[in-house]
């Protein structure tokens, strides 16, 4: 029997629709906390657990900055709202949230004759992933201010609308705002 994700969640027919983001989405269940193997290798990130890569994102505030084993249960509790919400597994969910949120491509700066010209380039898969999983994340703590909702349901809220590639999602919407810009500098 394989392992389940959380105790619950099946791992092993979770379909990845995006090829490019296929081979850095790592569903790994056996080891949600490294302890920080990975640090300061190059493309190591991409051998961790996608949950564990979400609840480092989710360490970037002040509340949960460092306290991992608060934010996997975040999770955990967000993935049970999903589950309840939308009666599929919550990772195939997230998975589709992440493809909708990564952007394709983006904008860099070309110094050329004395200025700063902004070129178009292509996003490599590794970035897309982690820009997809900073913006969820980013979006889930934003909606929490000034909120009565806690910080799981807002993940599982945020999760659910970029799944559904919804523009009130708040990666959904930097997305497209990156692209847009992207194609302007075309």
């Amino acid at each position: 029997m394989a392992e389940l994700l959380f105790g619950k969640y099946e791992v092993e027919n979770i379909v990845i629709r995006d090829k490019g983001l296929a081979q850095y989405m790592n569903l790994d269940t056996k080891k949600l906390h490294t302890h920080g193997r990975h640090a300061n290798k190059r493309f190591k990130k991409a051998n961790l657990s996608l949950i564990e890569r979400l609840a480092n994102n989710m360490m970037r505030t002040e509340k949960y900055t460092g306290k991992k084993s608060k934010a996997l249960r975040v999770i955990k509790e967000a993935f049970e709202v999903i589950e309840k919400r939308t009666k599929e597994n919550p990772l195939q969910v997230l998975i589709r949230a992440i493809e909708n949120a990564a952007p394709r491509e983006e904008t860099t700066r070309l110094f050329l004759s004395g200025i700063y010209v902004p070129q178009a380039v292509d996003s490599a898969p590794l970035r897309r992933l982690d820009i997809a999983l900073r913006n969820i994340c980013k979006g889930a703590v934003s909606k929490t201010f000034k909120n009565k909702k806690s910080i799981a349901e807002c993940l599982a809220e945020e999760i659910i609308h970029a799944a559904n590639d919804d523009a009130a999602s708040y990666a959904v919407s930097k997305k497209l705002e990156i692209e847009r810009i992207a194609q302007s500098a075309r």
